[in-house]
């Protein structure tokens, strides 16, 4: 898939900010998003700015190596998009959203997340059947970007499609920001039936 230039990926994280803002998964500032650009760098979203109102100026570049290309302040979690661009070639988005069931359910569990039995898992990349199960990668969070990336460099593999932070939300990524977005969406939906299942038993 051919990657976008600035204008057209600013446009398209603006949008998915607002669809997110939407799913109650963008409150007051919080969350990032960015993308691969045609020319090497990355675009992403300003830090302090709301996500469901961004304006293409709340975009802005970075090189491959997160540095700003312009003089604007990127997230203070730079470091874990630049992260997973590095270890997912395939990866153009990337998306950080503050998911309500996905704090909960890292506050009612003391390990990895396991989905097992849904259909909504083929929305995953290489998942055709609900006849499987997904682990879904915890990590404790961390104001140190550093120590938080170390972490998730010794949680996430090759067939890992997003991963948690305690207390705190997800990461999804992408081969564009629509898929990524699907990816958020699914995710959310997956942890959302889990924090129900856990009422049920907890009434039963």
């Amino acid at each position: 898939m051919a990657l976008p230039d600035f204008k057209n990926a600013a446009d398209q994280i603006c949008e998915a900010g607002r669809v997110l803002d939407a799913k109650n998964m963008a409150p007051a500032t919080s969350g990032n998003y960015s993308a691969r650009l045609n020319d090497g760098s990355i675009a992403m979203t300003v830090s302090g700015f709301h996500k469901g109102r961004l304006k293409p100026e709340n975009i802005m570049r970075l090189d491959y190596e997160g540095a700003p290309l312009e003089n604007k302040k990127p997230s203070d979690e730079t470091l874990l998009h630049i992260q997973l661009y590095k270890f997912f070639p395939a990866a153009q988005a990337i998306l950080h959203v503050h998911s309500v069931p996905g704090s909960v359910l890292t506050r009612l569990q003391s390990g990895d997340v396991t989905l097992q039995g849904y259909e909504m898992l083929k929305v995953f990349p290489g998942i055709e059947t609900h006849e499987t199960s997904v682990a879904i990668p915890v990590v404790e969070n961390s104001q140190d970007m550093e120590k938080l990336s170390a972490e998730v460099a010794q949680k996430i593999t090759p067939d890992t499609p997003a991963y948690l932070i305690r207390d705190h939300g997800f990461y999804v990524w992408g081969e564009s920001v629509g898929e990524a977005l699907n990816i958020c969406e699914g995710l959310e939906y997956l942890l959302s039936c889990e924090v129900e299942l856990y009422k049920i038993k907890a009434r039963a």
